[in-house]
């Protein structure tokens, strides 16, 4: 039986994801309603994507007793009140990255999902690319020895674009495109806290920030050293630095001839597949991005905001 998909909001992102999901069998996801504020906008996508059902408003789609999981793809300003009433209408969430604005938000929700006893993920898509799954196999087999250390960065010139420097839009370097690097290191270090988190960066002129350089130091004289930027290209790599005398493995992402308006979205195609296996197991979180994980994400994420001075209008005093 398919999983039958909600989508919350008629944005880039949702496209892709929605292009993303057409990448994958009949059989195994359908889409069977969009929402937006806009209801001609919510017809619009309707009729881009063959979805049957259109709502203007995400109360509406929350009520739809005919919908297995919720895509988020709302602006993370607001993913704290739209994902609280999706989860207390006992609907399964996947939500865009960030979680939320800050680790109480965060907390808030995750909460929730426990309370409500429904799944919930953050899409932090390239946890489920398979060259991650590769990664984890090794980590896990000790077979890249002694980690000392992470490196990774990701640089992306787009301080042209309202919503990356817009301090109402929860815009900033690291709350974009920081938030990869972070959960990176994360992952190789198998989801321990570091024991300091030191950022280093500067501001953007509305008060975000716009270039950042994190230490994350671990027990046993381990880093983890990350650097995003919204004001240039970077190589955006990331490397885990041991010994390691292995083969290459390439993995080509799904095609797609249809419209996408960020690089390499069919990759969004393997969180989905994750999340069809999750709710086939019963899960109510995933053993990939799990509650924890996104908790400390956030945590680490607002400790390097408080360093740097960047405050939003959600952050408590």
């Amino acid at each position: 039986m398919a999983t039958k998909w909600g989508i919350c909001a008629a944005g880039k992102i949702s496209n892709d994801f929605m292009v993303a999901l057409q990448t994958l069998p009949d059989r195994d996801h359908q889409v069977v309603a969009v929402a937006a504020k806009d209801q001609n906008r919510a017809k619009e996508f309707a009729q881009t994507h063959d979805i049957p059902k259109v709502y203007g408003s995400y109360e509406e789609l929350a009520k739809d007793p005919n919908i297995d999981i919720v895509y988020v793809g709302v602006l993370h300003i607001v993913h704290r009140e739209v994902v609280l009433m999706f989860l207390q209408n006992r609907k399964n969430v996947m939500c865009e990255k960030p979680l939320a604005m800050n680790s109480s938000e965060v907390k808030e929700m995750t909460a929730a999902a426990r309370k409500y006893n429904v799944f919930f993920m953050e899409a932090m898509w390239s946890r489920f690319f398979p060259v991650y799954d590769q990664i984890r196999a090794l980590l896990s087999q000790k077979a890249i020895g002694d980690i000392k250390v992470v490196r990774a960065e990701f640089g992306s010139n787009q301080h042209h674009v309202p919503r990356a420097v817009g301090k109402e839009l929860g815009g900033g370097a690291l709350l974009d495109i920081g938030c990869y690097c972070i959960q990176f290191a994360m992952m190789v270090f198998n989801g321990e806290k570091p024991e300091s988190v030191t950022a280093k960066g500067f501001l953007y002129e509305t008060g975000v920030d716009e270039t950042v350089t994190i230490i994350l130091q671990y027990p046993g004289k381990r880093q983890a050293i990350l650097t995003c930027t919204i004001m240039v290209g970077m190589p955006n790599q990331a490397a885990i630095c041991v010994i390691f005398n292995g083969k290459e493995t390439k993995y080509p992402l799904p095609h797609t001839t249809k419209a996408m308006h960020f690089t390499n979205s069919t990759g969004l195609s393997y969180e989905a597949e994750h999340v069809r296996h999750c709710l086939l197991k019963g899960l109510k979180e995933s053993p990939l991005m799990t509650l924890a994980d996104s908790e400390l994400l956030a945590t680490i994420m607002e400790e390097v905001r408080k360093q740097l001075g960047v405050k939003f209008p959600q952050d408590k005093a």
